[in-house]
């Protein structure tokens, strides 16, 4: 069972939200709050594999929120960030603050329930619309790191490939039907390539491939 945190100002979105959730017979939704601070508690007191957070909050708005929460480094709950506003500014503040995943609230209650079930298998999402041009942006938008990293010597040529492509965006289909390998081979090279970088999902490896520029720069000289 799927334990969800709905993290809301507005009573009647979380009530839909709960209302869209509930009726799945592997999500429960065991607790609700109306700004950041009821948040964390409620995370503390109800350990929830996802915690569905808004951005724009009274007390402690939702980016702070997930910032506090994932600083613990027992902790294993998933934030998925939702909001009205396609806004770059927000996606970079999710992902820097430790979310998995930015979806808008626009999304058919359908993909809103899928979007729980990716989460909380250690999945990272992005809803489609921003996708492409987030990852555009992170070359200029992300300070760059000083040097290349240690821990970068610890993976294969292949896992290096796979790093890439995740830059890239490519689903884990994608990468199979690039590499010519079957998607179990992927998802194997996925999970240790996070695993040696340290990195909690798929959105954290595009960030981390970007900011140590693995990816080659296709903009006009």
């Amino acid at each position: 069972m799927i334990r969800v945190l709905l993290v809301d100002d507005q009573r009647l979105v979380r009530a839909g939200f709960r209302s869209i959730l509930d009726g799945e017979d592997d999500i429960t939704v065991v607790a609700e709050a109306a700004d950041g601070r009821e948040a964390l508690q409620a995370a503390h007191d109800h350990h929830p594999d996802v915690v569905l957070m808004d951005i724009r909050m009274p007390e402690l708005d939702g980016l702070a929120a997930t910032r506090h929460l994932l600083e613990d480094p027992g902790v294993s709950t998933r934030v998925v960030i939702l909001t009205t506003f396609d806004l770059d500014e927000d996606v970079y503040g999710a992902l820097r603050a430790g979310a998995s995943g930015f979806l808008l609230k626009s999304l058919a209650p359908e993909e809103l329930v899928a979007a729980m079930r990716v989460a909380a298998r250690g999945d990272a999402l992005i809803d489609p619309s921003v996708t492409r041009r987030l990852v555009a942006k992170f070359a200029t938008v992300l300070e760059p790191a000083a040097a290349e990293p240690p821990e970068l010597a610890r993976l294969t040529s292949r896992e290096r490939e796979v790093l890439l492509l995740l830059a890239g965006a490519c689903s884990n289909a994608e990468i199979a039907r690039k590499l010519h390998v079957g998607e179990e081979t992927v998802k194997t090279h996925v999970s240790r390539v996070l695993s040696k970088l340290g990195l909690p999902d798929r959105v954290h490896a595009v960030v981390y491939a970007y900011r140590h520029k693995l990816v080659p720069d296709e903009r006009p000289a």
